[in-house]
């Protein structure tokens, strides 16, 4: 399997999670699978390229990954 379908695959696992979580307004554990997602998904690809030896990656700054954005997203349509 090509990484990219891999990475699909993670994705899609995730963001049913993080749906699952806002459903139940569990807002602390759809912060928890995204940033799982990220975990995993840098880990992922670090382990497809040979490149463990990286690892932890050392950011300057935090990114805002897809669910993490999804997560925000719903947030304001259930306060209100």
């Amino acid at each position: 399997m090509r990484l990219i379908d891999e990475l699909n695959q993670l994705h899609d696992h995730y963001a049913s999670q993080v749906n699952e979580a806002i459903e139940r307004d569990d807002v602390a554990t759809a912060e928890q699978l995204a940033q799982g997602y990220e975990d995993d998904a840098i880990l992922l690809m670090a382990e497809r390229e040979g490149l463990t030896h990286l690892l932890p990656l050392q950011r300057s700054a935090p990114q805002e990954s897809s669910l993490h954005r999804l997560v925000r997203r719903l947030l304001p349509s259930r306060a209100a």
